[in-house]
Formats: C-alpha cells, structure tokens, sequence
C-alpha cells in the first residue's frame, strides 16, 4: 500500500449561496477513506442559510425561465469549458474525498465535461407540437401548440460515488430547462460538487440560480417536504429514495437507486471479452456504483474456462493509493463500508461458498473477491452488496438465466454476452431492467443514454434529453381560427 499523499494539506471552502462561498456555518471536516487524513473543510448551513437557499430559488426561478435557449446552451457551454479548466483540481479533489482511483477521476471529469456540453445541444432542441384539433364537427378549425415548460425549482440529492457527474446530472438538465436547483451533496464528498459551484458562477449563472449546501440530513429532509420545491431528483441507497418520497407531498419525484447487476455469459460468447469486461465491471471504484457487476451467470459449459480468465484478471487489478496512477481499485469509502462487505463475504464462506481470489480487508480497502458455490438467498446475491465482490455461478438453458436474473427486487441494468440474435431479443423482452446491455457489462453507461430502473430500482429516466422531460411540463394553447 502506497502513501504518496501523506503530506496533502487540506483546504477550506464554505458553501454556495446566493452567488458566494459562505463560512458562517458549523465547520465540517472531509477526510480521505484511504489514511482519514483531513483533505478539506466545509461548513454546515443553519436553517436560515437553508430558507435563504430555497427563498432564491423560488425568486430567481422566473428569470431562469425566461433565458431564451440559446443563453442556456451558451451558459452549459462556460460551464462545460470551467470544468475542463479545473480538470486537474477536479480530479485530485476527487481521489482526496472519495478514494476514487485517479484514472477514474479522470474518466469522470470526461464524462461531466461531455454531460454539460451535451445538455446545451438539447436545450435548443427542445422542440413542440403542433396538433390538429378539428378531429369532430364540433371542433373545427381548432389547432393545438404544444410546448414543455420548467416545473420551477429542483432539489437534488447526490451520493458519493460520482462527486462530480452525478450532481452534473441534476444540473445540467436543470438549467437547460430552465430550472433553478438547490444541491445537497453527500457528506462524504462535498468538495466536488463545490468545485462545480465555483464553475458554475464564473461562467455567469444568475444570483440565487444554483445553491450548493452540504447540510444535514433533517434539514435535507425539510426542503424534501416543502412544496416550494416542485421536483426531488434523488440519487442514493434504495431505502432512503423511497422514504423520501414517501414525505416529498405533491412534487415530481425522480429516483435512481440501488442494484445488484447481472451479468449472462452464454455458451458461444467471446469469453476474452466477457471476462475482461467482468473484471472491469465489478471492481471499477472498488464495486460502489449501482451498476457495478455483482451476479455472473455463466452457461456450465465455459463455466471453468471463464472463471479462470476473470479470476486471472482479477488478480492483476493493482490494488492502493488512489492518488497512484497505477491503481485500479482503492479503498472504499470508509471503514465501516469494508467491515461490511468482509461480513458478507464471512457470512457466504460460512455457508458455503468459496473465495477464489481477495477475500483480504486492510483498514478501508477490502480486495477484489470473486465467490463461487453461493446460494441465491445470501445477501451477496440478493441485496446490492456495493463493494468489490462478484458471484459466478453456472446455468443449463437461456431461460433459466433469465429467470435467475429476474430473481431481484431490483432492475436497473443486466448484461449478457451472447452471439445469438434470438437470444438478444429474447432478454430484451423479459429481463426486466431499465437497460439491456450487449457483449458488455451493466456498468457501461453513456451520459446521454436514459437511464434508470424498474422495480425497487428507482423511478424516471436520466441523461440530459431524458431528465429534461422529467423536469418540463407540457403545456397546450388551443387556437380557435373561426374567431
């Protein structure tokens, strides 16, 4: 294990309000999930900073609305461009709070640079309808305008896994909508979404337009319930998203939660490609995102041969410091995390199970563990383990795969890897999932694609075409000609 960032100094920022960084609220530390050295200090709003925050959303949300689109695109567009000016902020600010592997640091700042500048193409393509109404006698010479209008101010919570393109995914669409937004960053990393405030303003948003407040839970839940709010975009652990809109009252409510991905690798895959993608899958940012690869079904007749090329790449993953641009894995986000993680994997072995490769914890890092001989109703199957573990397992027939990975009260992304057209369709139109994907893994996501889940996976569709429809209404104006 590495130590090359020992000697980082932390750094002070207070949070977004009203166009500035305020310091007047309880100080928070930031601390690294590698060595807990403080990498940054925040501040905590009270609850007037709180009120101040939505009070300007709901004032400035008529001027927001009000920019023709060209001003927004041209606003996403500044954005996107400050972003990749503080590439190298970004992503060390990213490694420091998150633990998040460097290289996919960098890959993230790609991605949320691509997001913006993809969501200032779609807000001048929102485009409207025009409708014949003279359908009946009655209705003659009746025509029909449809337009999408901003539902008015957002509020988004962001979870820890993707500091930066995560809270890009509230935004950006936000503001090409039209919108004004309130972020409530993750406790544990708010320094990203911070960073993405100071870009932000320097690229000329409105006063009051965004306000980035790393507070509390309660008073999260607060702005939840207020109605002034008209939509809660939540991303986050399955239980929280649902509580939370079980209290949001009238508004929108967009929800992408949790899972536990499959993964088919049928008999006549390319088994090079299945087990590299596996192995890519499973143990990008050690297994924490929701569509890391956690369940592998693999038809029994390349059972052995594509355990044994995963288990081989596996155990080449360079596994340390996240500020090392050779790491591939890094630690988790806190301890408490990997204990977790060690518990299930403890508890799997117990039952049966057996570990052909990690299986080891080191403070915050728990190493890439693949398991087989599991039974279907051990947590590490059946909840969403969140960690950098995988099961593989074998299967006689297709239909029984897909079974297996309808087996789940989530569904938001699957993978199978498959040459057979017939079979492709055939999971496409039973594996109940927000998204199938083909000779790759359920981790692949591009920014602009809709993304989401079914079942207890969550509720709407992001990327930016997609969550600005989640965050417009449409709106008829109905021309009588014969007047």
């Amino acid at each position: 294990m590495t130590t090359s960032h020992q000697a980082t100094s932390s750094y002070e920022t207070g949070f977004f309000l009203k166009g500035s960084f305020q310091t007047s609220g309880k100080p928070v530390e930031i601390r690294s999930p590698y060595d807990n050295q403080v990498v940054g200090v925040t501040f905590e709003p009270d609850e007037r900073q709180v009120e101040a925050a939505v009070h300007e959303a709901v004032a400035v949300f008529s001027q927001m609305a009000k920019l023709p689109s060209f001003r927004r695109a041209e606003l996403l567009r500044r954005i996107a461009d400050g972003i990749d000016a503080r590439r190298e902020d970004f992503v060390r600010t990213m490694a420091l709070e998150a633990g998040k592997p460097r290289k996919a640091c960098a890959v993230e700042v790609d991605r949320a640079v691509f997001n913006f500048r993809a969501a200032a193409e779609e807000a001048v393509r929102m485009g409207g309808e025009l409708q014949r109404l003279d359908l009946m006698s009655s209705t003659k010479n009746r025509w029909g305008i449809v337009r999408r209008f901003p539902v008015g101010p957002v509020l988004a919570i962001t979870p820890f896994n993707f500091p930066l393109n995560l809270v890009g995914h509230k935004v950006a669409p936000a503001f090409a909508a039209g919108c004004t937004i309130v972020v409530k960053p993750a406790p544990q990393t708010p320094l990203c979404a911070l960073l993405l405030a100071e870009a932000v303003h320097e690229a000329g948003a409105p006063a009051g337009s965004i306000s980035v407040l790393p507070c509390s839970n309660a008073q999260a839940e607060g702005m939840v319930r207020d109605e002034r709010f008209r939509m809660l975009s939540f991303t986050g652990s399955t239980a929280v998203g649902w509580k939370l809109k079980a209290i949001a009252g009238r508004k929108r409510v967009a929800l992408e939660l949790g899972g536990n991905a499959g993964v088919i690798v049928h008999g006549d895959a390319n088994l090079e490609l299945a087990a590299d993608r596996c192995a890519q899958g499973g143990f990008s940012y050690a297994g924490q995102t929701c569509i890391s690869v956690q369940r592998i079904l693999v038809h029994r007749s390349v059972e052995k041969k594509f355990t044994e090329l995963l288990v081989d790449r596996v155990k080449a993953l360079v596994v340390g410091d996240p500020l090392d641009p050779a790491t591939d894995v890094g630690p988790m986000i806190s301890r408490g995390a990997a204990e977790r993680v060690d518990d299930w994997v403890g508890d799997a072995i117990s039952g049966g199970a057996r570990a052909l490769c990690g299986r080891r914890r080191r403070d915050s890092i728990f190493e890439p563990t693949v398991l087989v001989d599991t039974k279907p109703g051990m947590p590490v199957n059946c909840e969403e383990i969140f960690g950098p573990v995988v099961t593989v397992a074998p299967y006689d027939s297709f239909d029984e795969a897909i079974l297996r990975i309808n087996d789940s009260r989530f569904g938001l992304q699957a993978g199978v890897f498959t040459r057979d057209i017939g079979n492709i369709f055939r999971a496409y139109e039973q594996i109940e999932v927000g998204g199938l994907m083909i000779n790759e893994v359920p981790t692949f996501r591009v920014d602009t694609m809709p993304y989401g889940g079914s079942k207890e996976s969550g509720l709407g569709r992001e990327g930016p075409r997609y969550a600005i429809e989640e965050m417009t209404e449409p709106r008829l104006l109905m021309l009588n000609l014969e007047a």
